[in-house]
């Protein structure tokens, strides 16, 4: 009897693909939302969250553009400024002064950030408005240190990082503090995303009185996954579509670790955020896997291992992190035979090099 409902299922599934290649995708969201009014109707739409989708990139790799830049060059950037970040706070406190600073912040969204600037941030001319940055305060280190390299920062300003009587850069992005580099605060915590949706907002407020011309400019807001559950964000991206504020972008970026441990270590931050930004009618894009993970997937038919990597929590991919590819191979498998067929060609060391998508440039 089991196998006769695999089976079955195998039908309808193929049936999907046939529909999905014959009338488009669109179509086919379409009927798949009516078969869920049809569970409803009967009580047997109980089965998960329907604001969730599967754990995994939610552009396909056929779907991809090409890179448009030269990922080497900018591989050897991404490095030397993430170096510099770094080494700008532990000199700071090789002053025993008890400056503080953030390292692993920076650290962990180069990548991101590096794209950004290559390849989306443009700046106000005739024919474009601008577009406004802001991004998570604790990855200030990493902004400077490109400063330097752009000609906007010397490099005394620099060593002198938070010593501002010294004119050293500030501790976080402020205005007041220097108001020919940063355009808008952005910690405390929860003040960046409110200020970045009221920002918008006003722009679309000033372009509907012609008061400033239709050419375009975006709100960019970076913020991390420690940050977004602050009750304030919640509270505030409904105003973003109801408004609809077609300008602004958040970038969430889940490293799964707040300043005092993981961010949900029993539960999932990325399916948890998406969860909120899509009951608040956003369009949401997931980059979790990096370009190491596509093979693999793609071989996985039955979607064992999708199933594993959505019940794995956050504490999982924490742990992960530190163990070697032999130990990255078990938690994988867990005792499900399946996976450990579909990785029996990888080697550890192929395991372990597998990276997450924040920090594969293709990806993002």
């Amino acid at each position: 009897q089991l196998d006769d409902w695999r089976l079955e299922q195998e039908e309808w599934l193929e049936a999907l693909e046939e529909v999905i290649e014959a009338q488009g995708k669109e179509k086919s969201a379409e009927l798949f939302q009516r078969l869920r009014y049809l569970l409803a109707r009967h009580g047997a739409a109980n089965g998960g969250p329907a604001l969730n989708t599967p754990y995994k990139n939610t552009i396909p790799p056929d779907a991809q553009p090409d890179y448009p830049g030269d990922l080497e060059l900018e591989r050897r950037i991404e490095n030397v400024i993430r170096w510099n970040a770094q080494a700008m706070v532990l000199q700071a406190q090789d002053k025993n002064l008890a400056l503080g600073g953030h390292i692993a912040t920076y650290a962990a969204c180069a990548t991101m950030l590096e794209v950004l600037f290559h390849h989306f941030l443009r700046k106000r001319s005739e024919e474009y408005g601008g577009d406004l940055f802001m991004f998570q305060g604790h990855a200030s280190p990493g902004i400077y240190a490109r400063a330097v390299w752009e000609g906007r920062l010397d490099l005394q300003q620099i060593a002198d990082f938070r010593q501002e009587l010294l004119h050293g850069v500030s501790s976080y992005p402020h205005p007041r503090r220097m108001p020919k580099f940063w355009q808008a605060p952005t910690v405390s915590m929860g003040l960046g995303p409110m200020t970045a949706v009221y920002q918008a907002r006003f722009y679309k407020y000033l372009e509907t009185r012609g008061l400033k011309p239709k050419n375009g400019g975006k709100v960019w807001h970076y913020i991390g996954d420690g940050e977004i559950d602050e009750p304030e964000i919640y509270g505030t991206i409904g105003v973003a579509s109801r408004e609809n504020l077609d300008n602004l972008i958040f970038v969430v970026h889940c490293n799964l670790q707040r300043l005092d441990g993981p961010v949900r270590g029993n539960g999932k931050i990325i399916q948890e955020v998406e969860r909120h930004f899509y009951g608040a009618s956003w369009d949401v894009i997931k980059v979790v896997w990096g370009s190491e993970w596509d093979e693999l997937l793609a071989k996985d038919e039955d979607g064992v291992l999708l199933a594993r990597l959505e019940q794995m929590v956050d504490g999982d991919f924490q742990e992960i992190t530190n163990l070697d590819g032999a130990g990255v191979r078990k938690k994988l498998v867990g005792d499900d035979q399946r996976i450990a067929a579909l990785l029996a060609d990888y080697s550890d060391d192929q395991l372990k090099a597998m990276r997450r998508g924040g920090h594969d440039a293709l990806k993002v």
